[in-house]
């Protein structure tokens, strides 16, 4: 009997510490894997749409597909647009072909106007002899004074008239720079390093101002943004290092350094998405945590954030 008891005695304590060693083990992995805050990953995401009118030529996006910024993965029709810059350039050509010719209408009255200068210097010399009255020399001064006045109505005539050429050109050279800047908006390119995520458009169908070609989305620069509580936000600084984790399939915690890149200025409910009514009535900041991406997280997935 009494040895009965004992080993029910062993089999009670022995299931006792086993019982308490597995509490303190699953009380330090709790305590280890507490998180600050909880969020989703996200990326800086652009919608590319089209600037110009005219069919899709060319758009070999493919969903999926990483570009570079500044490749060029697309073409609208600028056949139009090239037609109105060949008349401009036949427009410009025809206004300066209108210019007045200023030097040689110009050069016969100053040349009128050197033979009268030497028809009174003649006429004075002839008046100084008393060979020629003094009505002559007035008639050649007033030829004169007629030349001038023809010379300058003439310079001033030529001159507005230039002018007004002129003017007309440069407006249609502003015109070409326009239709230039339309031509480079026929060109589609990536505006970031990053992979399209969706695409709306395919080659030959039609594009116009406005309508949305390809999405586009940096996933090596991510970031998640959790909400903190007002006692939190004294402990968190802008540039702060942090740990944003991500559960694997495998079982396996993914962990990558993050930094704080952002802290909301204003405080605000919390987000609707959160179900209880408790908790949706609390005031929480909203903080970005950025990170560099190796591939293993992706856009709304959900991790954590433990500030360091």
């Amino acid at each position: 009997m009494m040895n009965f008891l004992t080993t029910k005695m062993r089999i009670l304590m022995g299931t006792f510490m086993a019982i308490t060693l597995l509490l303190s083990f699953d009380s330090c992995r709790s305590k280890k894997n507490a998180a600050d805050a909880y969020g989703v990953f996200e990326a800086t995401e652009i919608t590319v749409s089209s600037e110009s009118n005219g069919r899709m030529l060319v758009f070999n996006v493919k969903e999926g597909d990483s570009y570079k910024q500044g490749d060029e993965i697309g073409l609208i029709d600028t056949t139009q647009l090239y037609l109105q810059m060949q008349q401009l350039d036949a427009s410009m050509r025809a206004a300066l072909a209108r210019r007045p010719d200023m030097p040689s209408q110009i050069r016969t009255l100053q040349e009128k106007l050197a033979t009268l200068e030497k028809e009174k210097i003649r006429v004075e010399n002839l008046v100084e002899a008393q060979a020629a009255g003094s009505k002559q020399l007035d008639d050649i001064q007033a030829e004169i004074t007629m030349t001038n006045s023809q010379l300058a109505a003439t310079k001033s005539a030529l001159g507005t008239q230039e002018q007004a050429i002129l003017g007309e050109v440069e407006a249609m050279r502003f015109q070409q720079m326009q239709l230039a800047e339309a031509i480079s908006d026929c060109h589609i390119t990536a505006p970031i390093d990053g992979i399209v995520l969706k695409k709306y458009i395919e080659a030959n169908e039609l594009a116009f101002q406005g309508k949305p070609l390809f999405k586009i989305a940096d996933l090596t620069n991510m970031f998640i943004k959790v909400y903190i509580t007002e006692d939190m936000l004294s402990s968190i600084n802008l540039g702060q290092h942090a740990d944003v984790r991500l559960d694997a399939s495998n079982g396996q915690e993914k962990v990558f350094d993050g930094i704080v890149s952002w802290i909301s200025p204003k405080a605000e409910f919390t987000p609707k998405m959160i179900q209880t009514k408790n908790e949706r009535v609390n005031l929480v900041y909203a903080v970005k945590i950025s990170f560099f991406n190796d591939g293993s997280a992706k856009i709304g997935m959900p991790g954590d954030v433990v500030f360091k």
